[in-house]
């Protein structure tokens, strides 16, 4: 596998780019089992700083809702799921 940049160092896109790609490589079933175990780790890493950094801009984005009056309004939305899995 080639030289990766830190998860944080990556943009959001980015990451969802080199996430898509691992699933790619993982579901083509061509990679060797230690590529495999490799690309499935770095997978993770990626998933868990999306969601993260989806979370907190949902977070921004909840606090920058206000109403006319100043009075923040809550919109209701879906959480972002946080959890660790990756579903291939």
């Amino acid at each position: 596998m080639s030289e990766q940049s830190p998860v944080e160092e990556l943009s959001y896109k980015a990451a969802s780019q080199e996430l898509e790609r691992i699933i790619r490589n993982l579901e083509s079933g061509e990679l060797e089992l230690e590529d495999s175990l490799t690309s499935y780790t770095r997978g993770i890493e990626l998933l868990k700083s999306l969601r993260s950094r989806l979370a907190s801009a949902e977070q921004h984005v909840s606090i920058l809702m206000k109403d006319a009056e100043g009075q923040e309004t809550l919109v209701p939305t879906d959480a972002a799921d946080t959890s660790d899995e990756l579903s291939l």
